[in-house]
């Protein structure tokens, strides 16, 4: 048997945080999950055919070349890949150890899209535009907010004091309101703040936060949602529009309705790869947030059902994964980026097919955009190397003293999942 490093050591399984040393008990390295990594990779390749697809379309109406959304796409991905291979090759604990400095960083990008002068295109203060380049501060904000939570929720598991609020959640509050200020208020990207406080809600939920405090964030980050639509006339128009769908085809309600028109032109099996109308100047959009109704017109509904369950089983892997997790600090990770992934793919589906008000954000690997591709893989690449040190055996034992624990200890002892140790 090859020599284990120290940081391959496995701890005692009766303590699966980090030891006194710093390094994380994530035990011995296996064979990783690379079902998560196939499934990642066809969900590119659909996305990378669709806008390849229409891309003589798009470049028709932006007036560039015929190949110039293919091109960025390609670009995208090949950094996204590089991403992945770095955070599924840095040690966790380094991760950990980057996670205020990288919170830092993404705060500053934020500012400095919020400051920089809007594209008359896109006339949101979210980018940040270099050139010919342009780096969207949301996604950054998202990788940052997910690995600083969880390690400040690990480090309060490890001492006791998750239900203290003075040092749990007065942090999480802080950057809650600052967050809803900037992302939501200045802005304007109500969907992504939403992500967000998801991917916070679910994190303190497996920590152990007690239900009731749960609840009163809840209710609070709801109150501040409804004041942040009715506040601004044209988020008040998309939920009338939500409601009476019909009503106003040729303003607000545009491009939800071009958006079904396109879902419902594909029938059954498609028009066919090569035969979207829509893509030429009717759906706004069609390669970022409105991908999926493109998707839907040219492969149909079974082709729809086909890209959903892709999906499906990428969250299913991530699932498996936060439930066999070595560690609270991978394992509340994990649970991040699930509700991440998961979260933003159920509201751009969900607007596009009108289950959901629609909201500008994009769907999860497929659609066009580079920022989002990058990140997305990052937390890909995490959770890949989460998988080289899953623990199939830890919850038999873990579960042992669960009948003596609070139901907040055992959300945090068994990740809110009841996994299935006996498969494999």
């Amino acid at each position: 048997m090859p020599p284990r490093s120290a940081y391959q050591n496995r701890t005692p399984r009766s303590s699966w945080l980090r030891p006194a040393s710093g390094t994380l008990s994530l035990g011995r390295r296996h064979r990783p999950d690379y079902w998560l990594l196939v499934a990642a990779v066809i969900l590119l390749a659909v996305g990378l055919i669709v806008i390849f697809s229409i891309s003589p379309a798009l470049s028709a109406v932006a007036h560039v070349s015929s190949s110039y959304y293919t091109v960025k796409q390609l670009m995208a991905i090949g950094l996204g890949l590089v991403a992945l291979v770095v955070t599924s090759q840095v040690p966790l604990d380094k991760w950990r150890q980057f996670a205020k400095p990288l919170l830092i960083l993404a705060a500053v990008v934020t500012s400095v899209a919020i400051i920089m002068p809007v594209n008359p295109s896109y006339p949101a203060h979210r980018w940040v535009r270099l050139g010919g380049l342009s780096v969207q501060s949301v996604e950054l904000l998202k990788f940052a907010v997910l690995i600083w939570l969880a390690g400040l929720l690990a480090h309060h598991i490890q001492n006791g004091t998750i239900k203290n609020v003075q040092l749990t959640l007065k942090p999480i509050a802080i950057a809650l309101i600052a967050i809803g200020v900037v992302v939501a208020g200045i802005q304007s990207d109500l969907g992504s703040t939403g992500v967000i406080a998801m991917i916070i809600g679910s994190m303190l939920f497996v920590a152990g936060m007690p239900l009731k405090r749960l609840a009163m964030i809840t209710g609070i980050i709801v109150i501040g949602l409804a004041i942040s639509v009715m506040a601004i006339p044209y988020r008040r128009e998309r939920l009338m529009t939500y409601f009476h769908p019909s009503a106003d085809c040729q303003t607000a309600g545009y491009q939800a309705c071009q958006a079904i028109i396109a879902v419902g032109s594909g029938g059954l099996s498609g028009l066919g790869l090569g035969s979207s109308v829509q893509a030429y100047g009717y759906l706004p959009e069609a390669a970022n947030d409105s991908i999926f109704a493109i998707y839907a017109e040219k492969f149909g509904f079974i082709g729809a059902v086909a890209l959903l369950g892709v999906f499906v089983a990428l969250f299913a892997r991530l699932k498996r994964i936060a439930e066999r997790a070595p560690d609270d600090f991978s394992r509340l990770l994990a649970v991040g980026v699930f509700t991440w992934l998961s979260v933003q793919s159920l509201i751009n589906i969900g607007a596009m097919i009108r289950v959901l008000p629609l909201k500008g954000i994009t769907l999860p690997f497929v659609s066009y955009g580079g920022t989002s591709v990058i990140f997305v893989l990052a937390a890909i690449g995490l959770m890949f190397q989460i998988s080289h040190y899953t623990d199939y055996n830890s919850g038999r034992q873990r579960n042992r003293g669960e009948h003596n624990a609070d139901s907040s200890d055992r959300r945090r002892v068994r990740g809110a999942y009841h996994p299935n140790i006996g498969s494999r």
